[in-house]
């Protein structure tokens, strides 16, 4: 079976009431966007009344389909919005769900209220499809972007692409929400022994705390591998945090980082701030506290993140006495 009947079965499948709501790569309009370029077709045309009037400027003559700047602008400019717009329904919905599952604030005391309309089992089979839904556009955008190398004999496009994508921040399967995926469906997995199922649904996932490796095996052997240790402190992330830009850091290195102190969090640093890694100003304002990251390593490095708790709880003490004792030296005038 062809992909293009793959995905539309995908779509119109026992999951068509859960992607009723999400955006998707639309397909079969952008293979028509490729068979049916009127530029391209005066193009041709053109080009085979040149060949039977002058059969001496034939090697002048285009015949084939080459990079076609109508055709390119209307096929990347779809794609490129498809994917901004499948990536912003992912995180919200992956948000929603995992915000169920480790609610803060007030959501705590909505926990039986939730209880009564969504049990656990459920939380998990929308986590799993919400997986596969992201592979799937993922698949998707490759077998499309390969179709027009054929079309147009231009073979870095896929590349450049994603170079274009992980500018925007819209990398599918790079998402700080695909990693929470991954570990929320973990923590349901415990067995009794303290142990973890390496599968869950469609795709395996094998965590090595001496590696600080998460690794998720996905749909048509797509393999993913999520670095957990923090450029910062060289350790595994503790209270982890990604930032805009994806790079995951613990808590007290990137408010290191951006000149804040703990207590005050990463919403009150700088949009001047820059990422340590790549760099990339303004990334701190919109960071992902990875709850459920956070839940794994407390299950899995017991230790380990007993450990760092009480390191940071007592770091966080010390900043918060000497900031107050600043103030009060400002307020008295001593």
């Amino acid at each position: 079976m062809k992909f293009g009947e793959t995905f539309m079965e995908y779509l119109h499948g026992e999951q068509e009431r859960f992607l009723h709501k999400c955006s998707h790569v639309e397909y079969k309009r952008l293979k028509k966007v490729l068979k049916k370029c009127r530029t391209c077709k005066s193009l041709s045309e053109s080009c085979k009344s040149e060949q039977q009037g002058d059969k001496e400027e034939e090697e002048d003559c285009i015949c084939e389909y080459q990079s076609c700047p109508v055709c390119d602008q209307m096929f990347f400019s779809e794609l490129m919005k498809e994917a901004s717009d499948i990536a912003g329904c992912f995180s919200s919905r992956a948000r929603s769900l995992l915000q169920l599952h480790v609610p803060s604030g007030k959501l705590r005391f909505l926990l039986g209220v939730r209880r009564c309309f969504k049990d656990e089992q459920a939380l998990k089979d929308e986590g799993s499809m919400l997986i596969e839904y992201i592979t799937m556009n993922e698949i998707a955008i490759r077998k499309i972007l390969k179709k027009y190398d054929k079309v147009c004999n231009i073979y870095s496009v896929y590349l450049n692409f994603k170079s274009k994508m992980k500018a925007e921040h819209i990398e599918l399967l790079r998402s700080p929400w695909l990693m929470e995926l991954g570990a929320f469906l973990l923590n349901f997995n415990k067995l009794d022994g303290g142990e973890f199922s390496e599968s869950s649904g469609h795709f395996s996932c094998d965590f090595n705390a001496s590696l600080s490796v998460m690794t998720l095996t996905l749909a048509n052997s797509i393999k993913l591998e999520f670095d957990l240790t923090c450029a910062i402190c060289l350790d595994t992330v503790y209270n982890p945090y990604a930032l805009s830009c994806g790079h995951l850091f613990c808590k007290s290195c990137a408010c290191s980082a951006a000149s804040v102190l703990m207590f005050q969090g990463l919403k009150t640093a700088s949009p001047y701030s820059k990422c340590p890694i790549c760099r990339e100003v303004g990334v701190y304002a919109n960071a992902i506290h990875m709850l459920e990251l956070d839940l794994l390593l407390k299950k899995r490095l017991t230790e380990y993140w007993k450990e760092r708790m009480s390191g940071e709880r007592a770091e966080r003490v010390k900043q918060s006495k000497e900031y107050w004792d600043l103030q009060t030296q400002y307020a008295i005038g001593y």
